[in-house]
């Protein structure tokens, strides 16, 4: 099969792998309809030292089964699968508190020997723990926003519950990437009545006013503090989705004491502000990876129904045969969330 194998900063190839088996009898070996680049994925395309092994890359995709192992019971060839950005068993004592991401039998696609995500096929493991199936056909429109759940979605929504968004609240967003985006529409959903957006992208802080977003702070640090503060005096509820430590500097300058913040950004630093004036606010600081399998099934009916629709963040289509093309495309800014089909 065909796969995207990353061998370095700004290093990706398309490049053939033996194809997906079965070997653990709980595995499913799924046929990918469609697959994507993840903001996560652009940390190592800019700094990943080079490798002559190279690594399978993506972890969001959506596909048809196509073979299950012995043990398995409740999927079947022929079902049309999302798969959550880790496998899990869904029955451990983490998954059982919702918490698969720390899943004591779970890993992350293109480690391990299991194949990334960005490629004609992939090795699942403990599938029925991890695949959801969907109600709809493999070309139906609702794919996007399908896949969306797969990952950015699920992502956004795990900010907005951590930082405890509910009906009236003013929330901040930090960051217009997809998983900002994703995060206005979740706290949209959960009832927030103000939500502003702190970026600097106009397509993508217009998309980010369509799902909900009622104020842009398109100014940066202090000064983005200062235009949050004069248009709020402070907000309880931040998400911060970009992962750097200018970002955090921004959750923190613009939340009141007592407030949240949740980071859901993969964080591009070691060391943050923790210090005696951190300490007298009672900032709680949360988030952290979404755990996507639990709360597949919490978002789905909202796709279905086209309450939400967070499809609309991947704004190109590429083929496989381009996934370089679609990783240099988003590390320029010319594509928020490139979409592809192998």
């Amino acid at each position: 099969m065909r796969a995207a194998v990353m061998y370095g900063a700004g290093d990706v190839r398309v490049e053939n792998r033996p194809d997906p088996k079965i070997v653990p009898p709980a595995d499913a070996v799924v046929r990918t309809v469609v697959a994507c680049v993840c903001g996560s994925d652009l940390w190592p395309y800019g700094a990943m030292p080079a490798t002559d092994t190279g690594r399978p890359m993506g972890h969001e995709f959506l596909g048809v089964v196509e073979e299950t192992g012995a043990d398995v019971t409740g999927l079947k060839a022929g079902d049309l699968v999302v798969a959550p950005f880790t496998y899990s068993d869904n029955t451990c004592d983490y998954c059982a508190k919702g918490l698969h991401i720390s899943c004591r039998n779970g890993g992350r696609y293109g480690f391990d020997g299991v194949d990334g995500g960005q490629g004609d096929g992939v090795r699942v493991p403990h599938c029925d723990g991890t695949l959801v199936k969907l109600p709809v056909a493999a070309d139906s429109e609702l794919v996007p926003s399908l896949l969306a759940l797969s990952d950015v979605m699920t992502t956004g929504h795990h900010g907005a519950v951590t930082a405890g968004v509910g009906h009236g609240d003013t929330v901040l967003v930090v960051g217009d990437g997809a998983v900002g985006l994703c995060a206005v529409i979740a706290a949209k959903r959960l009832g927030a009545e103000r939500i502003l957006l702190a970026g600097r992208h106009a397509p993508r802080t217009d998309l980010g006013r369509d799902f909900g977003a009622t104020d842009v702070v398109a100014e940066r640090g202090d000064e983005g503090i200062a235009h949050i503060r004069d248009l709020t005096g402070g907000v309880d509820k931040v998400i911060e989705a970009v992962g750097t430590r200018q970002a955090l500097d921004t959750a923190l300058g613009a939340v009141l004491d007592g407030g949240t913040i949740s980071r859901l950004g993969v964080p591009q630093y070691e060391q943050g502000p923790i210090g005696p004036a951190e300490f007298m606010r009672n900032v709680t600081l949360t988030g952290g990876a979404s755990p996507a399998r639990a709360y597949i099934e919490q978002l789905l009916p909202d796709v279905l129904d086209g309450s939400i629709t967070p499809g609309r963040v991947f704004d190109r289509t590429f083929a496989l045969d381009q996934t370089p093309d679609a990783y240099r495309s988003m590390a320029d800014r010319q594509v928020l969330k490139a979409l592809i089909t192998p």
